[in-house]
């Protein structure tokens, strides 16, 4: 059975969740070493993601006055 992917947003709050509970240290280590691998497999999604996101941002930016420009998304950097 597969899981739906989260949204990002949703993707983002299980990771912060995941790495609070790491960093408590209440865990033991096979809790922990699962919580590890879920939080590289959803950061690999997210990461996944906002690339996806950039790439659709940039056609539509080619697509705007026929000029093609690829802009760095910074201001999304400092948001979620």
């Amino acid at each position: 059975m597969t899981q739906a992917t989260p949204s990002f947003d949703d993707g983002l709050d299980r990771l912060e969740t995941l790495v609070q509970q790491l960093e408590s240290g209440n865990l033991s280590l096979e809790e922990a070493l699962t919580r590890f691998e879920e939080g590289v497999q959803l950061s690999q999604t997210l990461q996944k993601q906002l690339g996806e996101a950039q790439r659709k941002v940039e056609i539509l930016k080619a697509g705007l006055g026929g000029e093609y420009r690829a802009e760095p998304l910074d201001e999304a950097k400092g948001t979620r």
